[in-house]
């Protein structure tokens, strides 16, 4: 049974192997138009619209698709900056350049083939987006767990950086409530397919 850092049984276990599950079943004509939509209700959302820079990811499977956010908003002249994740699961993070500059790396995921240019560079950030499987009515987010993201997001905690966090989702993924930890930081907007919806969070 995994457990958190207080030795209480976890409960971020099972709802992460449902949800996931759940996206198993999606077809990929499911995702692709999944991922249409979320891109146009995306670009609507404020805190992407005005940004200069934004810290995103490359999505792969079934997760709630990203790619044709990424183009949008480098055709918009928006800076995007994607993961490549190190040895120790933090993440650095290179420009994205397009389609055409990203390679295949470690547990499926693709990553830009650009210069490296230091995991502080999610700190120039107006807006990162952040993989999840789930977030409810407090903006509390459910990851996968690796830990890769509670890094980025200490980081920007301890250098005083409040770039907006957002969660691309299917719709059945917004919940009642996730599992919190100490360590769990609330988002400041989710989208999904049905549209956008802000959390009113203290920074």
């Amino acid at each position: 049974m995994n457990t958190d850092k207080s030795g209480k049984a976890s409960e971020k276990g099972p709802l992460r192997r449902e949800l996931l599950a759940a996206r198993a079943l999606l077809t990929k004509e499911d995702a692709l138009r999944a991922a249409a939509v979320l891109a146009d209700a995306a670009l609507h959302l404020p805190e992407l619209a005005d940004a200069r820079t934004v810290a995103a990811y490359v999505s792969v499977g079934r997760e709630p698709g990203t790619r044709a956010l990424l183009e949008a908003l480098r055709s918009r002249g928006v800076r995007v900056l994607l993961p490549v994740l190190l040895a120790d699961n933090d993440l650095d993070w290179a420009v994205h350049e397009g389609p055409a500059h990203l390679l295949p790396a470690g547990r499926g995921l693709l990553e830009p083939d650009g210069p490296r240019l230091g995991p502080d560079a999610v700190l120039a950030a107006d807006a990162v987006l952040l993989p999840g499987l789930a977030v409810d009515g407090a903006g509390m987010r459910l990851g996968r767990g690796g830990g890769s993201y509670d890094r980025v997001l200490a980081r920007l905690t301890a250098a005083g950086a409040h770039p907006s966090l957002v969660v691309l989702l299917y719709e059945n993924e917004v919940v009642a409530r996730v599992p919190v930890e100490p360590h769990d930081h609330p988002v400041d907007a989710v989208v999904t397919p049905a549209g956008a919806r802000r959390f009113a969070n203290p920074q």
